[in-house]
């Protein structure tokens, strides 16, 4: 099986995650409420040391040629087992790329109804916050350069769009199929993901994720100018 096989019938198993509900923390049912089981919470902080291992090698030795045999011993795993974790070596960075992502919808969903969403997105982070924001930094800019990582970043996005679909439908006591929801989730997803390859193609190492986040986010919210 090559980097990039799926490994469908022999590799993956119970432990594969897919999807918005791995990578944004909700599907198509709606938020998820209270702590994740101990068993979920170790799978996460299993995805997320591939995830960080992946990306390192990735840094030094490029995409091409490191391979997931590299990043499972890296990783203090099997190789089957990093592949019951993800379908290709490229996903293997899915969990970093999504957190941006994840930390925006989870401030959005819990943002008071009676206050404006162009103010989300407060400054805050877990320990290691710092360290995590230059990991996913580095690996947006690599990202949006490299082929086969900008498939998984713009897959993530794809298949965070109904989540936000949900969220919008869920603030305008809408149906999550309207027309007006829909597109109002593209745009918030859109601003999402541009607002974030702005954010890790600038220089000025001053400026937040979550502060080019909400910038984007506003800029969504207000329309044209023109």
């Amino acid at each position: 099986m090559t980097d990039t096989e799926t490994g469908a019938d022999t590799e993956t198993g119970a432990d594969t995650e897919t999807g918005a509900d791995a990578e944004t923390g909700a599907g198509r049912g709606g938020a998820r409420t209270g702590r994740p089981p101990l068993t979920e919470r170790r799978k996460a902080a299993t995805r997320r040391e591939i995830a960080i291992e992946a990306v390192r090698l990735f840094s030094t030795q490029g995409v091409a040629a490191t391979s997931g045999d590299d990043i499972a011993r890296a990783a203090g795993i099997s190789t089957r087992t990093l592949w019951r974790y993800f379908p290709s070596k490229e996903h293997c960075v899915k969990p970093l790329l999504a957190l941006g992502l994840e930390r925006a919808i989870a401030q959005l969903r819990d943002w008071p109804a009676g206050r404006p969403l162009t103010e989300a997105m407060a400054e805050q982070g877990p320990d290691g916050a710092a360290e995590e924001a230059g990991l996913t930094k580095k690996l947006i800019a690599t990202a949006v350069e490299e082929p086969a990582l900008h498939a998984v970043w713009l897959e993530m996005h794809y298949e965070a769009e109904e989540v936000f679909a949900e969220f919008v439908a869920a603030r305008t006591g809408r149906p999550v199929d309207d027309l007006a929801v829909r597109v109002q989730a593209v745009i918030m997803n859109g601003a999402m993901r541009v607002g974030a390859e702005h954010w890790a193609r600038s220089r000025d190492d001053r400026r937040t994720h979550e502060e080019a986040l909400r910038a984007a986010l506003r800029s969504a919210l207000e329309g044209l100018s023109c």
